[in-house]
């Protein structure tokens, strides 16, 4: 599927697994950060190790930016603290994990968790993509005033139903 997106900005994401204090799980995983262009560095490369967490780079992807979302973007960095969304997919092997899409959007951030199964997770947004982000709202955003739909009385809601049956 060709994607729409107006602009696409390449990012790295590492994650961080830390022991875990559970007789369930031996490890937690999450995101920790994303990275600004994308890294030479392979996926699964361990960056930082430590006796109880170890931090790796698990990929690479592009947040895509559309003409149709710049509110979303726009409160997302008006909120003081702009974040990202990343989204992993258990993978029931090894790697545990991959890497499935990092998002501006905080509409489609939350449409992620739909799937339950999904581990999504919010990171701070690199200044860099907060920039990025700022000149394409400059460029692409056009305000849509907020129309209220109006109500039917009920009785004139079951009215029109009995017509459309008419024949």
């Amino acid at each position: 599927m060709r994607s729409t997106a107006l602009v696409s900005i390449p990012v790295g994401v590492v994650i961080e697994r830390r022991r875990a204090n559970s007789i369930w799980v031996e490890f937690l995983w999450r995101p920790v950060c994303v990275l600004a262009g994308k890294p030479s560095a392979d996926p699964w490369t361990p960056l930082d190790t430590q006796p109880e967490r170890m931090l790796f780079y698990a990929g690479d992807a592009v947040i895509e930016l559309h003409r149709t979302e710049t509110t979303y973007y726009r409160d997302n960095l008006l909120s003081g603290e702009p974040k990202l969304w990343v989204a992993l997919r258990s993978t029931g092997s090894e790697p545990p994990y991959e890497l499935l899409t990092v998002t501006v959007d905080p509409a489609e951030g939350e449409g992620l968790t739909d799937a339950g199964s999904n581990l999504v997770e919010t990171v701070p947004m690199p200044r860099d993509i907060a920039d990025s982000v700022s000149r394409f709202i400059a460029m692409h955003h056009v305000e849509r005033p907020f129309v209220k739909r109006r109500r039917q009385p009920p009785e004139l809601a079951r009215r029109e139903e009995g017509r459309g049956n008419e024949k």
